[in-house]
């Protein structure tokens, strides 16, 4: 049985660190994928793989290689449709998992807040700030996606 991937969308990626103590201890590939180089670790597991400039680039090379043994972590919720349907299991950086049951009234509400957005002419802020709870809840639910991955 093959190790699990965990592919990291990461160019705003808060938990880079983490996912690669949790891969280390769970002998899991890592996937770092971005528009553009930045530092990772020297390790065997950790592969930075920069794609082209291109719009969502990164995106597409994370749903071509998506698939049952993989992890996606990413906040991009159209990202997280793609992958799941690749058979991936997908995790927010906060620790929330993405699922066949909520993916549809994700998207659905991302597509209002968009429209949202779009009429406050730059005004309103996004996503709360990430804090240490959204940091331990991201953690824990790696460690139980790895250990149920691992059982497969």
């Amino acid at each position: 049985m093959s190790a699990p991937t965990i592919l990291v969308d990461a160019d705003a990626c808060p938990v880079k660190e983490e996912i690669y103590r949790v891969a280390e201890r769970y002998k899991a590939q890592v996937r770092v994928v971005s528009n553009s180089a930045f530092r990772v670790p020297v390790s065997e597991r950790v592969q930075r793989v920069v794609v082209s400039e291109g719009f969502d680039a990164a995106d597409d090379w994370i749903a071509e290689h998506a698939d049952e043994r993989s992890v996606v972590v990413t906040a991009d919720i159209l990202l997280a449709e793609r992958c799941l349907k690749a058979g991936a299991t997908v995790l927010a950086h906060n620790g929330k998992p993405f699922d066949a049951a909520s993916i549809g009234s994700a998207v659905a509400t991302r597509a209002i807040m968009e429209d949202l957005r779009a009429g406050m002419d730059g005004m309103g802020g996004g996503p709360p700030p990430f804090n240490k709870a959204d940091r331990s809840n991201f953690l824990q639910a790696l460690d139980r996606v790895l250990v149920k991955l691992a059982r497969r």
